[in-house]
């Protein structure tokens, strides 16, 4: 996979579902057993990916406040943001 280190747009988008929640707010978006955590340009594309395994619940990542602060944020060729981390300061819930 061809991954290039990039300025974010500002605000970056996680699918997940309501389950989750509880968990991520408390840890933040962690990568598991993946190389990265996935985040998308955009509300829709991060609904459709949320819808994978329920109803989607959309979480707002403040990236370009990551970036600044120092964390790596990469693009991956097929366009996705990916991450080691995304901790609970830099999400909302959209």
């Amino acid at each position: 996979m061809q991954l290039e280190e990039r300025e974010p747009p500002e605000f970056l988008y996680h699918g997940t579902v309501e389950r989750f929640l509880p968990s991520i707010l408390k840890e933040g978006l962690v990568r598991g057993k993946r190389h990265h955590v996935h985040l998308s340009k955009d509300v829709e594309t991060a609904r459709k990916v949320g819808a994978r395994r329920g109803k989607p619940v959309i979480l707002t990542a403040d990236a370009g406040r990551m970036h600044k602060e120092g964390h790596t944020i990469l693009l991956s060729a097929n366009g996705v943001w990916l991450t080691d981390s995304v901790a609970p300061a830099y999400l909302t819930r959209t």
